[in-house]
């Protein structure tokens, strides 16, 4: 008996410390995540140093557009009506378009291609991880 709760003890210490760890690794800088995701594109599209100097601002105003509009999204939790959530929708499309108009002045057409693929990409992956969470919220529900 001794033996299972000092096991059972020993793994919520393990799985609090991890959790913990967790949270703090969410905690990063607009400037540090801006840093990383430079980083990323560095290697993934070989950013010459001028391209890197002009990309650096248009990330850090995406990142810290997301990090004001989450925040703001998490205060306030409430409903959106049709027409709020149409103008939001309309105001990040355009937002996503100037962005990529920005990317393709700086880029060459290779890397720009490389760009519109890694994108694809995560959109795909993000698509994925949006059924699989609708999926499981749906199998809970039923239970």
């Amino acid at each position: 008996m001794k033996k299972i709760f000092s096991i059972v003890l020993a793994l919520g210490l393990i799985l609090t410390a991890t959790a913990q760890k967790r949270k703090q690794n969410k905690e990063v800088t607009i400037a540090q995540r801006t840093e990383l995701s430079l980083k990323k594109m560095t290697l993934r599209l070989d950013l010459t140093e001028r391209q890197q100097n002009k990309i650096r601002p248009l990330l850090m105003e995406k990142h810290s557009k997301f990090n004001n509009s989450h925040k703001k999204r998490k205060a306030d939790r409430k409903k959106l009506s049709s027409e709020e959530r149409y103008a939001k929708k309309i105001q990040h499309l355009d937002y996503k378009i100037a962005f990529k108009n920005k990317m393709k002045d700086i880029l060459d057409d290779k890397q720009y291609e490389k760009f519109e693929k890694s994108f694809l990409k995560k959109k795909r992956k993000m698509a994925k991880r949006r059924m699989k969470i609708k999926k499981n919220k749906g199998s809970h529900s039923r239970g």
